[in-house]
């Protein structure tokens, strides 16, 4: 018997994480501020292997839905959101950043997949005023942002990796934060897990529609990929039961019947209030970032 192929972009539904230190691959846990922080690192080929995953560090922070959460536990989650990103672009940094590129990727029209731009919507873009005025940015502004949403390939005829590739040789950022709506494969993580990660990112390829990598391979520069989910696959949800009632394999009938439902994707009812919140969450998170930079003003 065949076994479905389970699809989702997020690291901790990999069967790895059960594996911890093995197959090329490191996995933690801890409690940061009230959240649950996951860390899965795949080290080489064989962690990609056994992850379906790039090589790199994936950061996953577990809440509650984003939409339900109060106004304290958000300001919490966006302060741990921008240490976790910080740490990560420390790492792929040399230095303090000349600027830094937020990439909203989906499409805006879309309520599932508008996290990205609108979360471009609402940042605090800085990197004109250092252009203009570098006492003030010194004095009032933590990193030389800039931002784009270059919507989707059906809007645009142009892939998005393209796009940012033109943007990158007129802004020449050092680092890239591409931030996407993601898939998951459990209900249960719909906006309510926020994934961080150094390894790039596909867009699309949770929902089988997989684009131009955006990654430094792609790029020529560090890119760190932000998302939450807001979809999961019919086809995945029904197998995902399947394996809660019991069912380890599915046999030919059953996988065909599968296959044949994959193109159906679920979002939460409340995918309208999930997208202001977590879009709110990010640009708040971003807005904070602190990267090699001067001593925080009070």
């Amino acid at each position: 018997m065949a076994k479905y192929s389970i699809r989702t972009d997020l690291a901790c539904e990999s069967e790895a994480v059960h594996d911890a230190g093995k197959n090329g691959t490191e996995y933690t846990e801890e409690e940061r501020g009230g959240f649950r922080v996951a860390k899965l690192t795949v080290q080489n080929e064989v962690g990609e292997r056994a992850t379906g995953k790039r090589r790199g560090t994936y950061v996953t922070i577990f809440s509650a839905l984003l939409c339900d959460e109060g106004e304290e536990r958000l300001d919490a989650l966006a302060a741990l959101v921008a240490e976790q990103i910080g740490a990560l672009a420390k790492n792929l940094l040399s230095g303090e950043p000349r600027c830094v590129l937020v990439a909203g990727l989906g499409n805006r029209e879309i309520t599932a997949d508008c996290i990205g731009p609108k979360t471009v919507d609402k940042l605090t873009v800085t990197r004109h005023i250092r252009a203009h005025d570098e006492a003030l940015f010194n004095r009032f502004c933590r990193v030389p942002l800039c931002a784009i949403a270059p919507g989707v390939l059906g809007q645009t005829g142009i892939e998005t990796a393209e796009l940012l590739g033109g943007v990158l040789d007129c802004a020449k950022p050092d680092l890239v934060i591409a931030v996407d709506a993601l898939a998951a494969r459990s209900v249960k993580r719909l906006g309510a897990t926020v994934q961080i990660s150094d390894a790039g990112i596909f867009p699309g390829s949770g929902i089988g529609n997989r684009r131009s990598e955006i990654s430094r391979d792609s790029l020529g520069v560090p890119v760190i990929a932000l998302g939450v989910p807001t979809v999961v696959n019919s086809a995945t949800l029904v197998y995902d039961a399947l394996q809660s009632a019991g069912y380890g394999e599915v046999d030919g009938k059953i996988e065909k019947v599968l296959h044949e439902g994959e193109s159906f994707f679920v979002s939460p009812r409340q995918s309208d209030r999930i997208s202001e919140s977590v879009s709110d969450l990010f640009a708040d998170a971003i807005d904070r970032l602190y990267l090699y930079g001067k001593e925080e003003t009070t």
